[in-house]
Parts: C-alpha cells; sequence; structure tokens
C-alpha cells in the first residue's frame, strides 16, 4: 500500500530529489495535488520489476528506438506530478528533443511506454487510478501486472483491455515487443 503524506505545502521538484537521494530504497512520488507518495518495494516485487526491465531492454537495445529506466527515474508528467513507474521506455527522438538539464533533473515527459506491477502491499485500485494517470497524461499504452490473481491489463488511450497471462504483446506502441508474463512467476 503507498504511504500518501498530505505536507502543508506542495512538495517541489528539489525537496523530492532531496528525500530521493535521503531514502534510497524507496520510491518516492508526488501526485497532481502535490502529496508526496511513498512505496518501498519488497523482494518478490523488485525480482519481478528487474524481469521486466530486461525483458524491456532487450528490445529497446535491439531496436534502437529509446532508452529504458527502472523505478528510480522520476517522470515530471503535464499534469505537475512526478511518478516513478517501475519500467517505462521513451521514444528516441523524444528522448533526444530534451536538453542535458532536463535529462539529468526528472525529465518534463510522459514515457511512452509505462508498467506497474501489483506488490502484496499495493491496492488494485490506486493502480489503476496510476495507469490511467499516465494515459491522461500521454503514455501511447501501459501495462498493469498482478501477478497475484495472473491478470494483466492492457491501457491506451481509447481502451482498456484484460489479457491471458502468458505473453503479452504492445504491439503496435512497442513493435516486435512482448512481455513474457511466466517469468515473473
Amino acid at each position: 500500500m503507498a504511504i500518501t503524506l498530505r505536507e502543508t505545502h506542495e512538495i517541489t521538484d528539489e525537496e523530492l530529489r532531496e528525500l530521493s537521494r535521503r531514502n534510497p530504497g524507496y520510491q518516492l512520488e508526488r501526485d497532481a495535488e502535490g502529496r508526496l507518495i511513498v512505496t518501498p518495494a519488497g523482494g518478490e516485487s523488485g525480482r519481478r520489476t528487474a524481469e521486466v526491465l530486461g525483458q524491456l531492454r532487450d528490445w529497446a537495445r535491439e531496436a534502437r528506438n529509446g532508452p529504458v529506466f527502472d523505478s528510480s527515474t522520476g517522470f515530471k508528467l503535464p499534469d505537475g506530478s512526478v511518478r516513478s513507474p517501475d519500467a517505462a521506455w521513451v521514444r528516441e527522438d523524444r528522448w533526444r528533443a530534451l536538453t542535458e538539464d532536463q535529462r539529468e533533473t526528472f525529465p518534463p515527459l510522459c514515457p511512452d511506454a509505462v508498467f506497474e506491477i501489483r506488490s502484496r502491499s499495493d491496492l488494485i485500485d490506486d493502480l489503476r487510478a496510476k495507469m490511467q494517470s499516465y494515459i491522461q497524461n500521454g503514455a501511447a499504452v501501459g501495462l498493469l501486472i498482478d501477478p497475484y490473481d495472473r491478470i494483466a491489463e492492457v491501457y491506451r488511450c481509447s481502451s482498456t483491455t484484460g489479457s491471458s497471462y502468458d505473453r503479452i504483446s504492445l504491439e503496435p506502441e512497442l513493435p516486435g515487443f512482448a512481455l513474457d508474463l511466466n517469468a515473473l512467476d
């Protein structure tokens, strides 16, 4: 379960960076209202995230189509929130359009593809709301994986669909990419 701390003021980018620096191992995010969200990961969550990252990185490396990011990367979304998906991919042209300073801080964009993997402490409705937020902020596709109930949900601006839990293609947004969910078991 994510812990949301209500502050008397909006958490700034600088404060969020400093909190992240001082609290390694915690995923710190800021929602559109400026509230701090803290979500530590357990061992199984970290292992599953690493598997998704590995498959995504292998695909992106072979396709040479853009960088892949882990959950330690905060993206400053158009609504003002700073979110850290478990895994993300950004098209090369969009990444290269950012200045060096923008790439070094919270990149001011929503990733093209986002992945969230439910941990035992996460509420599925919170993750669904987070996925909708990514889509509303410009993500082309999102994948919510619930390894406990063996459910995978694909989010796009036009629809949300459930899928079988074996292998999921994210075509056409990620050409040639299919995630092997059995590797998360």
